[in-house]
């Protein structure tokens, strides 16, 4: 008798054990199968890619407008100015690792003196030429031939002891290595500029066309640029008297970019400095409340196209979750 009753106890246990179970995985199956999930709740598995080379797995017929693009703000400056902390830096890595990393746009500000562009941030020098970003582009390019650059290109601070103009002296840099340059007015598909770095203007030239021409670019706010080959909408608010305020410029341009014409290319800068009450501006201010939060939007908003990104101290983590929005 006794041992019957230990057996059917066994038995009522392991009956209720295995109804446990069942409901655990009814529940698990109503998760998966409800509707009402938005599809960046429930992320498919990422194809096989590295950081260098994620524009491999990119279906080349894809405008680069479809996209979203980890980029930076200021690329080359790194240095601080000698009297201030946190007025000029606003990247930690260098050029090269940025590509590495996963950034594809660039944002390059040039100083024109002795007719060759220094890299500048204001009126601090970066201790970098453009001969050297050039050849970190072109040394990644040739090791990573599916992928393309976009590179901004404009002019910094005063310019000094020239005989020729702007213009000039960026086409005696492309003219020594043309083939991996692309200054059509359009924004391209990837096939056609898989290798190559496709040029942003916002400075103005006399001979056309010099890639995709942003000239009309206005002052610390969120704008249109209709420039009669393509329409791009860009946020670039950054005198910041309040970074709550920033982050829903931020967000705003982030929803249009999801929902808007796929032939619209979409340009978010997440930079910015607040001043101080004597006036200092400081970058990290800004960097170190918004960084955050962007990587807080891409863990919770992880499919769809959010166009190009350009943020202050990039990193290759907040870089691979802006990525794989494209899968």
């Amino acid at each position: 008798m006794k041992t019957n009753f230990i057996t059917k106890a066994v038995l009522v246990i392991a009956t209720a054990l295995l109804f446990q179970s069942c409901e655990k995985d009814d529940g698990l199956e109503s998760i998966i199968s409800n509707p009402s999930l938005e599809t960046s709740d429930v992320k498919k598995n990422s194809p096989n890619y590295s950081l260098s080379s994620w524009m491999r797995v990119i279906n080349g017929n894809t405008n680069l407008s479809a996209l979203s693009i980890p980029g930076t703000h200021d690329s080359g400056a790194r240095y601080d100015s000698s009297f201030f902390s946190g007025t000029a830096k606003c990247q930690d890595l260098t050029i090269g690792e940025q590509l590495r990393s996963g950034t594809r746009f660039l944002d390059i500000r040039c100083r024109h003196i002795n007719n060759n562009f220094a890299i500048h941030h204001g009126a601090v020098y970066q201790k970098l030429n453009f001969t050297d970003v050039v050849n970190y582009c072109y040394d990644f390019l040739n090791r990573n031939p599916t992928e393309t650059i976009i590179m901004s290109v404009k002019e910094e601070h005063d310019p000094s002891n020239n005989n020729r103009s702007f213009e000039a002296t960026l086409d005696s840099y492309i003219n020594k290595n043309a083939s991996k340059w692309y200054l059509g007015e359009h924004i391209p598909t990837l096939n056609t500029v898989r290798g190559k770095i496709v040029l942003l203007r916002r400075f103005h030239a006399r001979n056309k066309p010099k890639g995709i021409d942003v000239t009309k670019w206005k002052d610390n706010t969120t704008f249109t640029i209709n420039n009669g080959k393509e329409v791009l909408r860009i946020q670039d608010r950054y005198k910041i008297s309040s970074n709550g305020t920033k982050w829903n410029k931020i967000t705003s341009l982030l929803s249009d970019a999801k929902n808007g014409n796929r032939r619209t290319m979409y340009i978010n800068f997440t930079s910015g400095y607040q001043s101080n009450w004597l006036g200092i501006p400081s970058i990290p201010k800004v960097s170190n409340n918004i960084n955050p939060k962007i990587t807080n939007y891409f863990n919770h908003n992880r499919a769809g196209r959010y166009g190009a990104i350009l943020m202050d101290f990039a990193t290759a983590s907040r870089n691979k979750l802006i990525i794989e929005t494209n899968f």
